[in-house]
């Protein structure tokens, strides 16, 4: 049982990279999860297609769990809901877009019965496992994305989430640091956690109102069609879209399904607001001149069955590209997708369309802060304790030195990793007992049983492809009744090393020889051994090989 002036901090995901946030912290009266979301699968990670944190020590504690407060609405954020909830139903807090969000998700996955959805505003506060929790709105690339003041046990700490500070915002919910300074009081906070993201970059974040004025640009001076993908997520680009189509004589059509959905639960709860006449469906944009026309796809990461893609690859029956065509990616670029998007540019030049992309012109603003904003924000709470999330390990590092800089004692800058809990008191801090926490992998329906082993015969069979050797002896002899045939796949062209394959015949057939009769797993493993050794001798690479022995 924690101590009653104490907390326990842990993160479960979202330390040492970027994604998989989920952070933990414990009182003597129960525990409360900040935020539950996911990883998309990096290149080794071949079949999978989300990582999500491991729970189980939250399962064991579960009775303990008082809700979840969700920061904003991004998949690294929410995504693993569906996995948490079946193992332990409990009550979301968050604002009404990020709780729109997480019902449609939820919805999809037939779980809404298996949690609470509490809406808060802005400047709310709520009491949750012996926390107050107090919502501050906060400028990022979604809208209603909060940050969060606690008054814990040890006492008051910020929880910055992901921010920026753009006074260029949305109305009402801009990164208010005179509030947040407010809270900090004349004392400041007992310990900050703050977004470490784009640490490395110098100055202060684009604001949004500078790719409002370069879109105002590219529809007052396109001559033909305008062809848009951005992140399903950002309303407030999506809104700079449809009023400048309004003003500049445009129509929008929408195609790809998140778009779609996103949209119709912005304007559900009055967060978008589409001019009369403006919103076309596709089918009808054959009809209007080029220069009227607006299509807002996906596929701003390359995805291979989006919309944009399909264009690219020439597949996509509702439009061609020709001259004249501006293409917008309106999008940073995440990294293991950059040869996807290079790609797509490159085939869409190919079909006439002049591209615009974000290392080239100001057409995206990023949702997180740079190097003097996260200044402001250490200054405005003046942390004791400062601990950076949110980032890669060399984000975190630099962070803490920009805290340094800012005046933040170096010994009470807490550079954590993943599993390892920091519990804080009102005059010191202590280090627990690492918890496990190493991350999931998510398969289809498969929930965790893919592994090392299984990523690494994945590997091998990538790079070197198999070999299946089909055998049938008599049981007790150990007679050929059939084969042995050798079946490649991904290994070599069979026609042109027939003489290989029929040298690995005859070694199968001088292993069955040298053993007696009667042990069929030994001469299934004795086969598999001796022609990989076979294989890599001869031809220098390393199959898998699969025997399939059989005896009647």
């Amino acid at each position: 049982m924690a101590d009653p002036d104490s907390l326990t901090f842990t993160s479960f995901g979202g330390l040492g990279e970027i994604g998989l946030n989920c952070t933990l912290l414990s009182t003597d009266k129960g525990m409360l999860l900040i935020d539950c979301g996911l990883m998309f699968p990096e290149d080794h990670h071949l079949g999978v297609d989300v990582v999500i944190p491991r729970f189980d020590h939250i399962v064991q504690n579960k009775e303990r769990l008082k809700g979840i407060v969700l920061t904003h609405g991004h998949e690294d954020h929410i995504g693993a809901l569906p996995w948490f909830l079946p193992l332990m139903p409990t009550t979301l807090y968050g604002s009404p877009f990020t709780l729109a969000l997480v019902e449609h998700r939820l919805r999809e996955h037939g779980l809404l019965e298996q949690a609470v959805l509490i809406p808060v505003s802005p400047a709310q506060q709520l009491e949750l496992a012996g926390i107050g929790v107090r919502f501050f709105p906060v400028s990022h690339s979604i809208v209603q994305g909060y940050a969060l003041g606690l008054e814990t046990p040890a006492g008051r700490m910020f929880y910055t989430g992901d921010f920026k500070i753009d006074k260029n915002g949305d109305p009402g919910w801009n990164t208010d640091i005179a509030a947040i300074r407010e809270f900090a009081g004349e004392d400041g906070v007992l310990a900050l956690f703050s977004d470490s993201t784009n640490v490395e970059n110098k100055g202060h974040s684009l604001s949004e109102a500078t790719v409002h004025e370069r879109f105002r640009h590219i529809f007052s001076d396109a001559p033909g069609r305008i062809i848009i993908t951005l992140f399903a997520s950002n309303i407030r680009r999506i809104q700079t879209i449809f009023a400048l189509a309004e003003k500049f004589g445009r129509k929008v059509a929408v195609d790809g399904r998140s778009l779609i959905n996103n949209i119709e639960m912005a304007r559900n709860i009055g967060l978008l607001r589409i001019p009369p006449g403006v919103y076309r469906d596709v089918s009808a944009m054959p009809m209007l001149p080029e220069n009227e026309q607006v299509l807002l796809v996906t596929g701003s990461q390359g995805e291979p069955l989006s919309v944009l893609s399909r264009i690219a690859a020439n597949e996509y029956k509702k439009l061609q590209i020709t001259n004249g065509d501006t293409v917008v990616m309106s999008s940073r670029i995440i990294p293991g997708n950059s040869r996807a998007i290079s790609k797509l540019i490159n085939n869409l030049y190919k079909l006439g369309a002049e591209v615009l992309y974000d290392a080239l012109e100001e057409i995206h603003a990023s949702g997180h802060a740079h190097q003097d904003e996260l200044r402001a924000m250490l200054k405005a709470v003046r942390p004791k304790y400062f601990v950076p999330i949110h980032g890669e390990y060399r984000h975190l590092v630099k962070h803490a030195r920009l805290a340094e800089e800012c005046g933040v004692e170096k010994d009470n800058i807490l550079i954590l990793t993943n599993g390892m809990p920091v519990t804080f008191w009102p005059h010191g801090i202590r280090f627990e007992e690492p918890v496990p926490v190493d991350s999931i992998l998510v398969d289809g329906k498969g929930v965790g049983d893919v592994g090392h082993f299984l990523l690494r015969e994945r590997h091998i069979l990538g790079d070197e492809g198999f070999v299946v050797v089909m055998l049938v002896v008599d049981e007790k002899t150990w007679a050929v009744l059939h084969g042995p045939e050798l079946l490649s796949k991904g290994f070599v062209f069979e026609q042109h090393y027939s003489h290989i394959l029929e040298d690995a015949k005859t070694l199968v057939l001088d292993i069955l020889e040298e053993m007696p009769p009667g042990d069929t797993p030994k001469l299934t493993e004795r086969i598999r051994t001796a022609l990989r050794r076979f294989f890599r001798s001869a031809l220098g690479r390393d199959p898998v090989v699969v025997p399939l022995v059989a005896t009647i």
